[in-house]
């Protein structure tokens, strides 16, 4: 009655920004994103343990909404194990990087939930499952049960039962392919993302054709993803993230989440791209750059991102899926 599973983080190629259900976290268009090795979080997960459901994250007792969409993930699988009675449960999970540093921690710390308490449950490993179950807690850990480049499908059903992640090329296809994050600001969000999406949602008049363009955009990352053509898929980073920082800008009130150091890395990739160094931005709902590259040039961009402020830089490479642990954290 007790798992243990660790899974990566991932960032997105083709940004997923805005639900259509709030409730049930289903997005507005599909998205694609790169899982990415070697931060991970690893989480165990123990049912019918204590009187009432422990949430532990990252050293400290989890409370309020942060325990509420754990609570949300445990429930659901307590549902689906029909015929049993799994009663209270103690979940345990910790990152080896820091939580606040956009970094999609709470990605890695979903999926690797989903997959424990599937596990501890006795439910089958099952990646579609998983997804389904990790999107209930936050929408892109559906794309961290399975490494690779993952795709988040849209789907049509209201009960969102095809809205889940599949693996379009596995973490092998693309080994030289790498993402260098530069640390920019460490300082907290004024405004969450699920708040800026919503807000994206609701008034500007740019989300429309931001949908439309997002979801045409996954289907050409595909194919540059297949030919492995890094300056295709380079521009369309870029591309896919201006647009959707575009929404926001647009929006009333109007967010930026850029600082200056987050637009003097960006024009400087530009300048580096001018003397044949293949760097491309992009950027989530932050100020922190990441810079899609390769392994011959990991080096340099690192360079490039220090040079303009990045106070910490963390080089990443394609990783792997969630996977079951022997070893526990309680």
């Amino acid at each position: 009655m007790k798992a243990t599973a660790l899974a990566h983080p991932n960032l997105a190629l083709v940004k997923y920004w805005g639900k259509r259900d709030d409730a049930l976290i289903l997005p507005h268009q599909s998205s694609l994103s790169l899982t990415l090795s070697p931060l991970s979080v690893r989480t165990s997960v123990a049912f019918g343990v204590g009187e009432s459901d422990a949430v532990e994250l990252n050293g400290y007792v989890a409370k309020g909404s942060e325990r509420e969409r754990v609570i949300r993930v445990l429930d659901a699988v307590r549902a689906e194990a029909k015929g049993q009675t799994l009663g209270p449960a103690r979940m345990v999970s910790r990152g080896d990087f820091p939580a606040s540093a956009g970094l999609a921690s709470s990605a890695a710390g979903f999926a690797a939930l989903a997959v424990a308490a599937r596990a501890a449950a006795g439910l089958p490993a099952d990646p579609r499952a998983a997804s389904l179950l990790a999107r209930l807690g936050s929408g892109s850990a559906c794309r961290s049960v399975q490494g690779g480049l993952c795709e988040w499908m849209r789907g049509e059903r209201p009960d969102g039962t095809d809205s889940y992640a599949v693996q379009r090329f596995d973490e092998k296809h693309w080994p030289e392919l790498r993402m260098v994050v530069a640390i920019v600001s460490r300082d907290e969000k004024e405004v969450k993302s699920r708040d800026g999406m919503k807000n994206a949602v609701e008034t500007s008049p740019y989300y429309a054709a931001w949908t439309k363009d997002a979801e045409a955009e996954v289907v050409r990352a595909r194919d540059y993803i297949a030919r492995r053509d890094l300056q295709a898929l380079g521009e369309m980073c870029e591309r896919n993230a201006w647009r959707m920082h575009a929404t926001s800008l647009a929006a009333d009130p109007p967010l930026c989440y850029l600082m200056p150091a987050t637009l003097a890395l960006i024009h400087s990739l530009r300048e580096q791209r001018k003397k044949g160094v293949p760097v491309w931005f992009t950027l989530d709902a932050g100020p922190n750059p990441c810079i899609l590259t390769d392994a011959a040039h990991e080096v340099a961009a690192e360079a490039v991102a220090r040079a303009c402020g990045a106070t910490e830089v963390v080089r990443c490479v394609p990783g792997g899926d969630a996977r079951l642990l022997a070893e526990h954290l309680f």
